[in-house]
């Protein structure tokens, strides 16, 4: 799903300070045309796990759940790029100073038993190799946040924060191992968001990674072992007016297969025809869901005192053609991101469990949910 804010005063603050930003006009950020996702795109990989510098908007989310100590943690890191100038224009500029995309990140720590959430977010410019990420293999980073693809397929996730007060430090070091081939949501190589042009997205995902490594909260460094799921879009479109947010959903059931669900509000509290999702068996083949035959249902909410949000927390979610039925129930009510440093967006992101019945015998499984537009509406 489409996980990017309208970031107009983060890009006009970083066109602002780049060096020859007096010669170069702030109308100039929107004169921009970049290609939109279309029907018939041919992937490639290694290649399409890396950036694409001709799309406007591009993110790399990882998350996961964890076991470390017979405890359950989750977590969330994830990178986005922001283009400012086309690559035949950039190259007109060769200064390292020039500034051709943003990149934010940000990342969450979920402790299940210390019923704590940590979270911080970055924002940084390709300027002198502060950001960046390769475009021929998955390789992108802001600072010491990194997400790499070594030559054996491996992924390796690293990043460190320190948060204010009592939060203390956290960080992880990760090795991610893809047990199924990269999957691509949609049909026809897009994944729709909306009936306007070029409304969608290219959208990759790896829904199965056993994850080995390390997590430290307060300088204790412990080994940790689970599962993890990596979503990776890019795309030129945003929402569209009608649109005020979404509620996404990756499933990972002990069956071995994943379940993926997106579904996209309309200002009158309806589900957009353009939601949709995707099964995956065990074997690696996938098929789309459309919007018509999954139903969500709100079972609890949890109200944010941070931003007024109110989240519902849990959720029934059914498949009726999948003969599906789950309950979802987060490891922590109390999981919601405030991206005041970078996207300045507060949404719900959390390590949840899910229970139910797949045709007629119970099954479980842990994922994540995603929720925006509940503080706000997306389409400000």
């Amino acid at each position: 799903m489409s996980k990017l804010a309208p970031w107009l005063c983060a890009l006009i603050l970083f066109f602002l300070i780049a060096p020859g930003a007096a010669e170069r006009p702030v109308a100039a950020l929107f004169s921009r045309s970049f290609e939109t996702a279309q029907p018939g795109y041919r992937f490639s990989f290694p290649r399409d796990h890396g950036a694409h510098f001709n799309f406007k908007t591009e993110w790399w989310y990882f998350t996961g759940n964890l076991t470390s100590g017979g405890k359950e943690h989750g977590y969330e890191l994830t990178f986005f790029r922001r283009g400012v100038d086309l690559p035949q224009e950039a190259a007109e500029n060769p200064s390292r100073w020039a500034v051709r995309d943003l990149y934010f990140a940000h990342f969450a720590l979920t402790d299940a038993e210390g019923k704590r959430f940590y979270n911080t977010d970055k924002i940084s410019r390709e300027a002198i190799g502060k950001a960046g990420a390769r475009p021929d293999r998955l390789e992108v980073w802001i600072d010491r946040w990194r997400a790499v693809q070594e030559s054996d397929g491996t992924l390796h996730l690293q990043a460190e924060a320190e948060g204010e007060g009592e939060e203390g430090r956290w960080k992880i070091d990760l090795l991610l191992t893809p047990d199924k081939p990269p999957v691509i949501h949609g049909t026809e190589g897009i994944s729709r968001k909306g009936g306007e042009p070029g409304q969608a997205s290219h959208y990759i995902s790896f829904t199965r990674l056993s994850t080995r490594g390390t997590i430290s909260i307060d300088g204790k460094e412990r080994p940790a072992s689970g599962l993890s799921w990596m979503d990776h879009e890019f795309s030129s479109s945003m929402l569209n007016k009608n649109q005020v947010g979404w509620d996404w959903f990756s499933i990972q059931l002990e069956d071995g297969r994943e379940v993926m669900l997106y579904q996209i509000r309309t200002v009158n509290g309806g589900k957009d025809p353009f939601s949709g999702g995707t099964v995956v068996e065990p074997d690696g083949t996938a098929r789309p869901i459309p919007a018509e035959a999954f139903r969500l249902s709100p079972l609890r909410r949890w109200k944010s005192k941070k931003s007024g949000g109110d989240y519902p927390v849990a959720w029934r979610i059914e498949i009726p053609a999948e003969r599906l039925s789950l309950e979802s129930e987060p490891i922590l009510e109390d999981q919601e991101l405030i991206t005041s440093k970078s996207t300045r967006v507060a949404y719900w992101e959390g390590a949840s469990r899910f229970r139910g019945k797949k045709e007629g015998k119970v099954i479980q499984g842990k994922g994540y949910i995603e929720m925006t537009g509940y503080a706000e509406p997306f389409n400000k």
